[in-house]
């Protein structure tokens, strides 16, 4: 079904969105999409690099008349975050993504659709690929491991590009130009544990949290959804409390940037109170209905009888656990002053799961203030280094600064006025791009974010407008007349 998208408008973009489709590419594993990428440039005779963590630069001259104007870098990322549903059968790592068209929107059957950011990734391919279209100089940059790390604009090396403004096409809202971000840091967690022996007269039980949405852990942040992981603790920090559970393994969540759908424990309570137990397991299935009928329709919690495990996290280290995992900050920590509406920091609990020695919990934390995502980062440690685990904080990267004076923002406001009849809103957004990286590297670049609009990123509800990314096409064709001369 997914060569249906093929025939969407505008074709030349989705000839090369459905290719990306085709090609295995989850964050960490994106060697086929850079071969496809350079391969691209070669088949065109367009120079092609490929730095040494693998981004891709691919450099077109400008048509002619249009070489006097300032050099426009495409940017976009190769990775996509591997999402499924658990009664989806798909290897990220060798299978294509199924997509489909639903009525408005292209969907992918089970599992993420890459939309972000295969959608952009289309759209600078069709640039550098078409034959009719008017612009200045082209620089594409396709970056790797955007969504585990930023890994590519990391390592991403000044005097390589030669552009004068980068237009990064990963946001996901039509008729809407950002211009800030907010930064991240990410939260590495680990409990060392001794493996106790199972004692006599206990039942094993498995619990499961599912059905939730998960989402986006920057844009989604906001909406109040369910966090399975937060919800499995809150209950079992009630059981231990009232019925003497004992936790054998955790496994909560899968990427640190994705809201957990799903989390699952293996506990054993005492036979004597595996009645009372179920009861309460209930009584929680209809409590977390109730809190969550409008964000979490598909909400599900239940506990299934298992086989005995041979051993048990010992009481200390589960005692801390259960209440550093229940008491994590998580969600909105505080809203923009300067910005109505928009998150400035957030902590996104985003995994939780044991191996035969630790335990181990990953955070991500973002905000657009640099201070408070650093505070939060100590308090997220204090909490848990006063459980005697250990913290790490790695792979901070910094927020993009909006500049209200941008030239090429007044020239898109122009654009979209001129084209679509209204002014186009001007925002910043709470997710990681990669601008503020970018942009040190090369503070020279003017630079501004737009796409069409993608809904439910990093989850398997993800899906992209189709009318908006005609829309957005347009709009970056038309911008790329207009842009300014040097």
């Amino acid at each position: 079904m997914s060569k249906e998208i093929q025939n969407l408008e505008p074709k030349a973009l989705w000839k090369h969105f459905y290719n990306l489709t085709q090609i295995p590419r989850p964050s960490g594993k994106e060697q086929a999409s850079i071969e496809f990428v350079k391969k691209f440039a070669q088949d065109l005779k367009l120079e092609v690099i490929v730095d040494e963590v693998g981004n891709v630069i691919v450099r077109k001259p400008a048509t002619p008349g249009m070489e006097n104007r300032k050099g426009v870098v495409l940017q976009g990322h190769l990775d996509m975050v591997p999402q499924k549903n658990s009664d989806t059968k798909h290897d990220f790592e060798k299978d294509p993504i199924d997509a489909y068209i639903d009525g408005e929107w292209v969907k992918a059957k089970g599992t993420t659709l890459g939309a972000d950011n295969g959608i952009g990734v289309a759209a600078a391919l069709a640039i550098l690929e078409a034959k009719d279209l008017v612009h200045g100089p082209i620089e594409g940059l396709f970056t790797i491991d955007e969504e585990t790390g930023m890994t590519g604009a990391f390592g991403l090396k000044s005097g390589i590009l030669k552009g004068d403004i980068l237009m990064n096409l990963d946001s996901e809202d039509e008729g809407e130009l950002y211009v800030g971000c907010a930064g991240g840091l990410d939260a590495n967690i680990t409990f060392p544990y001794k493996s106790t022996p199972a004692p006599a007269g206990m039942v094993a039980y498995k619990l499961s949290v599912t059905g939730l949405k998960g989402g986006h852990s920057g844009l989604d942040i906001i909406l109040g959804r369910g966090n399975s992981i937060k919800l499995l603790f809150r209950f079992m920090y009630h059981a231990e409390k009232n019925f003497g559970l004992r936790l054998a393994s955790i496994d909560g969540g899968s990427l640190r940037n994705a809201i957990p759908r799903e989390a699952f424990a293996v506990v054993v309570v005492p036979s004597a109170k595996a009645n009372e137990f179920e009861k309460s397991v209930l009584t929680y299935l209809n409590i977390y209905k109730s809190e969550f009928s409008m964000t979490e329709p598909s909400l599900s919690f239940g506990a299934e009888k298992v086989s005995m495990p041979s051993t048990l996290i010992d009481e200390k280290t589960q005692f801390n656990l259960i209440r550093t995992a229940f008491g994590c900050p998580n969600g909105v920590v505080r809203m923009s002053d300067s910005v109505p509406g928009l998150v400035e920091t957030s902590n996104n609990l985003a995994r939780v799961y044991s191996d035969n020695t630790n335990i181990y919990a990953q955070c991500l934390l973002r905000s657009s203030v640099d201070s408070s995502k650093e505070a939060l980062g100590d308090k997220v440690s204090a909490v848990f280094e006063l459980a005697g685990a250990e913290v790490v904080l790695t792979g901070a990267y910094p927020g993009w600064k909006p500049n209200p004076s941008s030239p090429i923002l007044k020239v898109m406001q122009d654009v979209y006025k001129n084209k679509f009849g209204k002014t186009p809103e001007v925002k910043a957004i709470h997710a990681g791009l990669e601008c503020g990286l970018l942009g040190g590297v090369y503070p020279n670049w003017d630079m501004i974010s737009f796409g069409p609009t993608i809904r439910f990123p990093h989850s398997p509800d993800e899906k992209v407008n189709i009318e908006t990314v005609n829309k957005f096409w347009n709009y970056l064709v038309e911008v790329l007349k207009n842009v300014p001369v040097k």
